[in-house]
């Protein structure tokens, strides 16, 4: 099976996560792909294959020298996210793109334009894999678990390219936050791995938001509104109200670079009672700790205007930026940089302005930087990877394994 081939079977399997269940998997459709991953792994004949109870998929390459060469882990997420439907994707390939506007689906009018995302124009010449314009494609990140095992292939085809133990795993609930919670670093066991999770092409990421949910739930008061007066609270005026007092020019769709940002991502309302979700996010750990602060001192604020506690906040942390664990051991990037620039890519290190499992990797005594997948326009019907980013993804996975070994 090609690289390709696997892409087209992975994105066949609808995994979206769901951050409402709270349960691992959060959604029983997760692990039936991962089930079909360790028929696959297994066919290939990897070792060590273990897929647990909570859907976490760990596998081994063995090492085909005797020389003492350091466990080296390579690490994707199953799961897509709940922000577009993943069911019953239908891909297509549009082979040397000429730069112009993509259809993707004439009978609701959704267009790919490079007028709305110039990247495209990167990628003349490339062949794309697009959606039908009513599903994600979910190249983010089974493009990343499509490189990992077409990887895993490759070296069993070529036993003559010395490499060390290789590790690969496969986990749940990246895009809800809880990627890395269950992941048992201890049985993984490496020294280091990378997340191929990544976006553009070259992408080498060792820094990342610090990251907090929060979720706001106001209290109304309902009342037969021809005798409301003095007497009714209407939770969705109240949640107004808070959405007004968070600062306009510091969302996702006004901050770029390292500015961090409040995203409003759920709203649910009625008279009676209202919910609000936000993400926050910052790169700087004090910045983050203010934005936190700011947004608990929301509560008080609003409390305080209606003259009685309408408003709760429940708030939590779910990643830190990773660069604290991985500077101390900057030789990872070092070979990641080495092993794109063998792969005839000029390395793009960057900050990501998200999170991977690698940021909570990290903390929990893996360094796990990432490493582009090839995707772009990810979570939504406009998702695209050109095939030929996915080719170098796989070929930086296979120099990472032989530097390691050289080592």
């Amino acid at each position: 099976m090609t690289l390709v081939e696997r892409f087209l079977k992975y994105v066949s399997f609808d995994t979206q996560s769901s951050d409402e269940s709270g349960v691992t998997p959060s959604t029983g459709k997760q692990m039936v792909f991962a089930r079909y991953l360790k028929t696959e792994l297994e066919q290939l004949g990897l070792e060590e294959i273990e897929l647990d109870d909570y859907g976490y998929l760990y596998a081994t390459l063995p090492a085909n020298t005797d020389r003492a060469v350091p466990t080296v882990g390579f690490i994707a997420h199953m799961d897509t996210s709940p922000d577009c439907s993943g069911a019953d994707v239908r891909p297509r390939i549009v082979e040397n793109y000429d730069g112009s506007d993509i259809v993707l689906n004439a009978s609701e009018g959704i267009v790919l334009s490079p007028g709305q995302f110039p990247e495209l124009l990167d990628h003349c010449g490339e062949d794309l894999i697009v959606t039908d314009g009513t599903t994600l494609l979910g190249a983010d990140d089974k493009a990343g678990i499509a490189e990992i095992v077409s990887a895993m292939a490759w070296f069993k085809a070529h036993p003559e390219v010395e490499h060390g133990r290789i590790r690969v795993g496969f986990n749940p609930d990246e895009e809800i936050g809880l990627g890395a919670h269950k992941f048992d670093v201890e049985k993984f066991g490496c020294e280091f791995a990378y997340t191929m999770d990544g976006s553009e092409v070259g992408e080498l990421e060792f820094e990342n938001f610090n990251a907090a949910g929060a979720k706001f739930t106001i209290k109304g008061r309902n009342v037969h509104p021809g005798y409301a007066k003095g007497k009714m609270i209407n939770s969705m005026l109240v949640a107004n109200h808070l959405m007004s007092l968070v600062p306009a020019d510091e969302t996702p769709a006004t901050t770029e670079g390292y500015e961090g940002f409040y995203h409003l991502v759920g709203l649910q309302g009625e008279v009676e009672q209202t919910t609000l979700s936000y993400i926050i996010r910052d790169h700087d750990r004090a910045r983050f700790e203010e934005r936190k602060q700011f947004m608990a001192s929301l509560v008080e604020q609003l409390n305080a205007h209606y003259g009685e506690p309408l408003v709760s906040l429940e708030m939590k942390d779910q990643y830190y930026n990773m660069r604290e664990k991985i500077e101390p051991v900057v030789y990872v990037i070092d070979i990641a940089k080495q092993a794109i620039s063998e792969a005839g890519i000029t390395p793009v290190v960057k900050a990501i302005r998200g999170g991977t499992d690698g940021a909570q990797l990290s903390f929990k005594g893996l360094p796990c930087p990432n490493i582009f997948a090839g995707g772009l326009n990810f979570h939504g019907r406009y998702e695209f990877v050109p095939i030929q980013s996915m080719e170098k993804a796989m070929q930086v996975v296979v120099k990472i394994a032989e530097l390691v070994a050289k080592r």
